[in-house]
């Protein structure tokens, strides 16, 4: 029963995970030419890999990868994509801050999966803690560098918005 549980937990993280690349990426290959594109490229490799890891994971476990998740998270990426962003043809400022915001969040939940299978690996020796200890470090690495990145959308997006409603008066 638990074996079962986790396998759907796991799966359930494969999915989000791939979300998580794909939107990566995608940010990345939309900032190439930006002062932090050497930091989104950065952490669109360091999510694949750590995706890697959780496959790698999960075959140590002898938990399946299920397709039907991984297509899903690969699906719910690309519908993303057709997310109102308050401009017709391009893109705006606004789809950068939330797509930031929504990569943040899925590294947030990658941190809760380490350290979930942390309590795991405390009872099972097919984990190795030191792999896990290093992958959640490497996730709030990421979610400083996304945390800054999306501070410096908002400011971007929302300041002169900001600046104009206050001024308004009621």
């Amino acid at each position: 029963m638990h074996r079962d549980l986790l396998g759907i937990y796991l799966n359930d993280h494969l999915a989000g995970a791939t979300f998580g690349v794909g939107l990566a990426r995608r940010i990345a290959d939309q900032h190439r030419n930006s002062a932090r594109a050497a930091d989104l490229e950065r952490i669109a490799e360091e999510i694949d890999q750590d995706r890697q890891a959780l496959l790698e994971l999960m075959n140590a476990l002898g938990v399946p990868a299920r397709r039907y998740k991984i297509y899903g998270g690969w699906a719910a990426e690309r519908l993303g994509h057709l997310k109102p962003n308050g401009v017709l043809y391009r893109r705006s400022g606004l789809s950068t801050f939330i797509e930031l915001e929504t990569l943040r969040l899925g590294v947030e939940g990658k941190a809760l999966i380490w350290r979930t299978l942390l309590v795991v690996a405390s009872r099972d020796d097919r984990l190795d803690e030191s792999q896990l200890r290093e992958l959640l470090d490497r996730a709030r690495g990421q979610i400083d560098t996304l945390e800054t990145l999306r501070l410096s959308a908002a400011a971007v997006v929302f300041a002169d918005r900001v600046r104009s409603l206050s001024s308004a008066g009621p």
